[in-house]
């Protein structure tokens, strides 16, 4: 069985968070960290189907507003990611 290896590319070009008092930077490195784990683990099933380009994605779970930066990015990469499984709304 030959295996071909795929690129997978996610350009995230703004986080909009408000009602947060986290260091952004580490919010960023966290959610970094953890959407990058998690498409390596899982994938992004709505791309299965060859290249995708999502404009926004709504409808996504609120997160509560006290949670440490790494806990924050953490959360936020999970929901992000959970929009790219087909969760939530989808902006083509």
């Amino acid at each position: 069985m030959e295996v071909n290896p795929r690129e997978i590319h996610v350009d995230v070009g703004e986080l909009a968070l408000t009602g947060f008092h986290a260091d952004p930077e580490r919010v960023s490195a966290a959610f970094e960290r953890e959407l990058t784990r998690l498409v390596r683990e899982h994938g992004i099933p709505l791309a299965a189907d060859g290249a995708v380009t999502v404009e926004a994605l709504t409808g996504l779970p609120p997160l509560p507003a006290g949670l440490s930066a790494r806990r924050l990015g953490q959360e936020l990469a999970r929901a992000v990611h959970q929009g790219l499984s087909g969760h939530g709304e989808v902006t083509r």
